[in-house]
């Protein structure tokens, strides 16, 4: 029994989504370290000097490491489970930011609506 006789017995088993080879875990792994690399450059050099702009292609980059790790470490696609696992991840993800923009919404107005006074009394003796 060879390994890729070995592999197409898990792909059966596991409802016929084949585990990874090792150019693919490569290839994920090397995309996680230039995607982990750039960012890391950006920030220690400055290359950007807009506070914004800076945080915004850092989450761009960190997005796509997301994907990169869903596609090639967590074998993530249409097919696999019979769509199950993407349509989990669908509802996840539609969870995730409810829960963000409620949280953000909350502590923003609770900033914004603070007591008046407060303010004022910074400035008592």
């Amino acid at each position: 029994m060879s390994a890729h006789d070995h592999a197409e017995g898990h792909a059966d088993v596991h409802g016929g989504a084949a585990h990874g080879s090792f150019r693919g875990y490569l290839t994920g792994f090397l995309l996680s370290v230039i995607l982990t690399a750039i960012p890391f450059w950006l920030v220690m050099t400055g290359a950007i000097d807009d506070k914004q702009v800076a945080a915004i292609v850092i989450m761009a980059f960190a997005v796509v490491q997301i994907v990169v790790h869903m596609i090639f470490f967590l074998h993530m696609n249409t097919a696999s489970e019979g769509g199950w696992s993407m349509l989990a991840l669908i509802f996840t993800l539609i969870l995730v930011v409810i829960v963000l923009t409620g949280s953000l919404w909350v502590m923003y107005h609770l900033n914004a609506n603070m007591m008046p006074g407060l303010h004022d009394m910074r400035e008592m003796p």
